[in-house]
């Protein structure tokens, strides 16, 4: 006879897209941080850490979001969520490169819609992070 051992059921993505996925999150929240402090202070490097920091979560949430379409086709996953969680983090990723865009223009020009794109990026970001980790059923995501 020969033995075979099943696989337990995997819960959340795997490590990579897990990685990828939370580490998005602190750089856009840094990045709102950063805005707030600039909208407080008035000193330039606070929109400079902004753009830098907005760069790294756009290169995290990219690398998560091919990931997020992977897992969309995979058949272990539950197709809707999968669907939901790949276009939210495909609305992050496209607000993030608009924000990005409007950071690039001088530090006097990008308040208070840089302020507010952070915000409301951060914030997606979150729940995109809330989605990956918590609401994931059995299979996980690639």
């Amino acid at each position: 006879m020969i033995a075979t051992a099943e696989r337990p059921a995997r819960n959340g993505p795997n490590p990579l897209h897990g990685m990828l996925l939370a580490g998005a999150f602190p750089l856009f929240l840094g990045a709102a941080l950063s805005d707030y402090a600039y909208a407080s202070t008035y000193h330039i490097q606070w929109s400079h850490f902004a753009s830098w920091l907005i760069a790294g979560g756009l290169v995290f949430c990219g690398l998560a979001l091919i990931c997020a379409l992977i897992g969309v086709f995979r058949p272990a996953t539950s197709r809707g969520l999968s669907i939901v969680y790949f276009l939210l983090l495909l609305v992050t990723w496209v607000l993030g490169f608009v924000n990005a865009l409007v950071h690039a223009r001088d530090a006097w020009g990008m308040m208070p819609t840089g302020l507010t794109l952070s915000i409301v990026i951060a914030v997606l970001s979150f729940i995109a992070v809330w989605i990956g980790f918590i609401s994931r059923k059995s299979g996980g995501q690639s």
